[in-house]
């Protein structure tokens, strides 16, 4: 009788993998680090791709960037396309080596380090737009929400799902003028508005988590953290959806050639943005909902992550202890 049960190689590999992520978003936080209140958000950056990148050479994957800095000609390192890992499985990653730059800069909370991986061809190859988002934590009836519908409808079902009064909900978005009318029918409608400066990946994780104190994430960001946002959601089993926002035909005409076949203006699911086994990992660079940032001791710094697995539902805190006098990027 043959024997269909899933390689064990396989298994082992993913669980390596997803600890092995921990130290390129760690390397990355470390690095960006030393800029924080600096007012300097693109020394903090460079430090972090640069960082990231190294680290990615002692991960056992053969890697292709398929969210990550931009076009090859706009970013020396972590470009889209370019090939990255020591060797091992066909992945594609999706990273933000420092989301929060200004952040980091001035000091504020929620900076933070991300990367994704998923099995070749599984992540959606976002362009460089704004997407339409809404998500919403785990342990709901499918569909409480939907992007197309009002917001007060979906503040209404979702606070009838969570057997809370619509005053107690908390929805986060982006303090920008376009989510204007947004956070002005939240209020009306009787529930509350956590204003975010910049970050929205950590806010979408956080309208998953419990302890977070956000029930719901909604409103217009970058198209690739929404790809990073749906990698996390998945692995929490929590909802989302998307929608990509044009400017004009020339967008809408890159979205198209970067994923053929499929309707650039269509409503996207949560497995229409990240689907197979996905892993995630994000260190927090300053103190926020989700990550504690890192402290910069005399000998050494700590960090705190964050690691999830789709394929078991695993969510893991990881604080690590770093000495200054052996820790180093280089491969060895």
């Amino acid at each position: 009788m043959s024997d269909t049960r899933e390689p064990k190689q396989f298994v082992v590999s993913d669980r390596n993998l997803a600890l092995e992520l921990v130290r390129v978003t760690e390397a990355a936080a470390l690095a960006s680090s030393h800029w924080t209140g600096r007012g300097k958000k693109n020394d903090a950056d460079g430090a972090a791709v640069e960082a990231m990148r190294i680290a990615f050479d002692t991960v056992a994957i053969d890697g292709t960037v398929v969210i990550g800095e931009g076009e090859m000609d706009e970013a020396p390192m972590l470009y889209i396309g370019e090939k990255v890992g020591a060797g091992g499985p066909a992945m594609d990653i999706a990273v933000d080596p420092l989301e929060g730059t200004n952040l980091c800069a001035k000091d504020m909370p929620n900076a933070i380090t991300v990367v994704a991986l998923a099995e070749k061809g599984n992540f959606l190859h976002a362009p460089d737009v704004y997407m339409d988002k809404i998500v919403v934590g785990p342990n709901l009836p499918d569909g409480v929400v939907d992007l197309e519908a009002s917001i007060e409808n979906n503040l209404r079902n979702l606070a009838r799902a969570k057997n809370k009064p619509i005053e107690d909900i908390v929805l986060c978005t982006l303090d920008r003028e376009r989510h204007e009318e947004l956070i002005t029918k939240t209020r009306e409608a009787g529930a509350r508005v956590r204003l975010l400066s910049d970050g929205d990946v950590a806010a979408a994780i956080a309208a998953c988590m419990d302890n977070s104190q956000v029930d719901i994430y909604a409103g217009s960001g970058g198209a690739p953290e929404g790809v990073l946002a749906a990698a996390a959601v998945r692995c929490v089993e929590g909802q989302m959806q998307g929608r990509l926002l044009f400017e004009d035909d020339t967008q809408r005409e890159r979205a198209q050639k970067m994923n053929p076949g499929k309707d650039p203006d269509r409503k996207l699911g949560l497995h229409d943005m990240a689907a197979g086994s996905v892993l995630f990992s994000a260190t927090g660079v300053t103190s926020g909902t989700l990550l504690r940032g890192i402290r910069r001791l005399p000998t050494h710094a700590v960090t705190h992550s964050l690691v999830m697995r789709s394929k078991s539902g695993t969510v893991r805190f990881i604080e690590g202890h770093h000495n200054f006098s052996t820790k180093t990027w280089t491969p060895q």
